[in-house]
């Protein structure tokens, strides 16, 4: 009689034995495709499974599959030797990805019930809408029923599709064709059934591995290094129709960040793409793909973590991840969160300056520089971002304030209709906000993306290199900005281009002539109270459910830059309008500004004493400095003739 032993190795011969008559004998069979590149034993192992490890589904369809089905090789190994850095951390694109706006944008509350309204508001353009909205929200459902031949793809057969609520998942941009990308937009996206492209040469990748076991065949897009990708959903061109729902044959420019970037310095630089600052690229070799140790690594190794500035929904979805469906953890979406947060705060550069001061009025400049490489911001026209100045006297009463808001996160000041472009404020009853408002067929505000027939204001920030005369402006243009500002996109010497900004702020001191601080602090909303007033307005299952989680959400503007001055003087007009000044400090992003040296030396150290380089420009009659990437203290020597000022600049920040 066998033992217990004996038994357990005759068991593990006979599943041996099974397992190859399964390999060998019945391979052929197994293995062939029957839907597409898949085969009986993918779908049999893989269809409709999910993982309860990671909450992933493993599904094919007929032209795709979930992001499921590449975690098994591409997200995290529990062996620690792929996706992993040199320091051995877990950069596995799967788990960056899954609390991003771009997995969960089918999920989204806000665009659901903003789709929701528009139908509301149309109900004969129901099929339209949901269609057009869903090609880029839920693009692989959509675009799956459209090269089927299947009719529409609606938010009702969202409600029952897993590839729909994939959002935008891996396929929705590795699959696209190279020859379409970056020529068809509004949600058009046109993909390779067979195939899917990376940043990596094809000589430098096993591509047999993926094609036996998937059934996608990898290999070179230059579309996935140049950022054509983003294009197809990053530009949005709809119809408008009138108020009884007409159409009149003219179109809206919802979105147009693709073409933003095409009208600034940074096509001509290869690392400045849309992957350069959402998918930040460290020269680490990182091994592609799990369990298999013998593959070289491959580098640079582009981060899928696609952070944006979107921090309120992302906060918003992880406290309603259970009831959404999100499979993602509050630590991933924390880290998602902390990235969004690091993005913003690298997205402009605030400098605050006082000009002159007299017995009735501090004469401060905020000047402002766009460092993304689109407007600022950017995206659905619900976006908006403003400067809050205020004034502080020797006990810390305030004397002005500008950009305040009430308890609802509403803009104090924010006219009727929409609030001007500024290029003075005189009074707390003005702020700056910087947006884009669309306008009906009758010239009034509207919220609603089919009635959108004009812009009435679009001053948001524009990226260094915008230009007029540049073939895209057509959809990208500046309107609502007076003819009088003569600094918006514009140097002291009158040269387009800059990215930049001067807002002028006289503020009445009535007679105080004592120390004097000035804080200006730039804020980000992407979902402002008076932009939901309409749609609240309305009711529907979608609209209600996200009216109850914006209400208790966090919805305080997120800060994006700031910077202080400080002004001891005491008497009245003895202010030196000449005196050296060098601001920001401290400075997050090591980009320093010194006004009033003239041709003056300019010499950088470190905290050791070491002459540090820096790179360097002129900007008018200022002095832009770059300082070195690492933290810490510099000294600042500043000398003109026999005269020499020092100054401690701390560097808080990163790259």
């Amino acid at each position: 009689m066998m033992n217990a032993t004996s038994w357990w190795k005759r068991g593990k011969v006979l599943l041996a034995l099974a397992g190859a008559v399964l390999l060998f004998a019945g391979w052929n069979s197994a293995t062939r495709p029957v839907a597409g590149p898949h085969s009986e034993l993918d779908l049999l192992m893989l269809r409709n499974a999910r993982s309860e490890e990671d909450g992933l589904y493993v599904m094919y369809s007929r032209y795709f599959a979930t992001a499921g089905r590449c975690s098994g090789c591409h997200g995290h190994d529990t062996l620690a030797l792929a996706m992993v850095n040199e320091e051995g951390t877990d950069v596995n694109v799967v788990d960056d990805w899954r609390s991003t706006m771009m997995a969960n944008s089918a999920r989204d509350p806000f665009f659901r019930a903003k789709m929701s309204h528009e139908v509301l508001v149309n109900p004969e353009h129901q099929t339209a809408i949901e269609n057009k909205c869903l090609g880029c929200h839920a693009p692989l459902g959509m675009h799956e029923e459209r090269m089927l031949g299947h009719p529409p793809f609606t938010a009702a057969m969202l409600d029952t599709s897993i590839m729909g609520y994939e959002g935008v998942s891996c396929l929705a941009c590795h699959m696209q064709d190279p020859d379409s990308a970056g020529r068809f937009f509004s949600g058009a996206l046109h993909f390779d059934s067979a195939s899917v492209y990376g940043p990596y040469a094809d000589e430098d990748i096993n591509a047999a591995i993926m094609e036996f076991f998937v059934g996608f065949r990898p290999g070179f897009g230059a579309h996935i290094e140049d950022g054509r990708v983003c294009a197809g959903c990053h530009t949005l061109i709809t119809e408008t129709l009138d108020l009884e729902g007409n159409a009149t044959g003219g179109e809206f420019v919802e979105q147009a960040t693709w073409h933003e970037w095409k009208n600034s310095t940074y096509p001509a630089d290869s690392t400045k793409t849309c992957r350069g600052c959402h998918m930040p690229r460290i020269n680490d070799a990182i091994i592609l793909a799990s369990e298999y140790a013998f593959l070289p690594g491959h580098s640079p190794f582009g981060k899928h973590e696609l952070a944006g500035g979107n921090t309120m929904m992302l906060r918003l979805m992880k406290e309603h991840r259970d009831a959404l469906g999100i499979p993602a953890t509050d630590v991933q979406f924390d880290s998602t969160i902390a990235r969004s947060l690091r993005l913003l705060h690298n997205s402009v550069d605030l400098d605050i300056v006082l000009a002159a001061r007299d017995a009735d009025t501090a004469f401060v400049e905020a000047r402002l520089v766009n460092l993304a490489g689109h407007k600022f911001p950017s995206g659905y026209p619900s976006r908006r971002a403003f400067i809050r100045v205020f004034a502080l006297g020797a006990q810390g009463d305030t004397l002005f304030q500008s950009g305040a808001w009430d308890g609802t996160n509403e803009l104090y000041g924010n006219d009727p209709g929409h609030e001007p472009h500024h290029d003075l404020i005189t009074e707390d009853g003005q702020v700056q906000i910087y947006e884009m408002v669309m306008g009906d067929v009758n010239g009034d505000e509207t919220t609603v993306l089919e009635r959108a027939a004009s812009t009435l204001k679009d001053n948001r920030l524009v990226p260094q290199g915008f230009s007029a005369a540049h073939y895209t402006y057509d959809t990208v243009r500046i309107e609502g900005v007076p003819v009088g500002d003569i600094d918006f996109n514009h140097d002291a010497l009158g040269i387009e281009g800059n990215g930049g900004d001067i807002t002028r702020y006289h503020i009445p001191l009535n007679g105080y002539v004592g120390p004097l601080t000035v804080h200006a602090r730039m804020y980000y909303q992407p979902v402002p109270p008076r932009w939901n007033q309409e749609m609240f307005s309305a009711h529907s299952a979608r609209i209600d459910s996200f009216r109850t989680m914006y209400a208790n959400a966090d919805g305080v503007p997120e800060l994006v830059a700031a910077d202080s001055l400080f002004d001891d003087n005491t008497g009245v007009n003895d202010t030196d309008v000449d005196a050296v000044r060098v601001f920001p400090n401290p400075t997050g992003n090591g980009r320093v500004t010194i006004t009033g040296a003239g041709q003056a030396d300019v010499r950088v150290h470190d905290a050791a004493g070491l002459q540090v380089p820096c790179a360097t420009e002129h900007r008018g009659d200022a002095l832009r400095l770059r300082l070195p990437d690492a933290p810490g203290t510099y000294h600042i020597i500043v000398r003109n003739g026999n005269e020499q000022r020092l100054f401690r600049v701390v560097r808080t920040g990163g790259p």
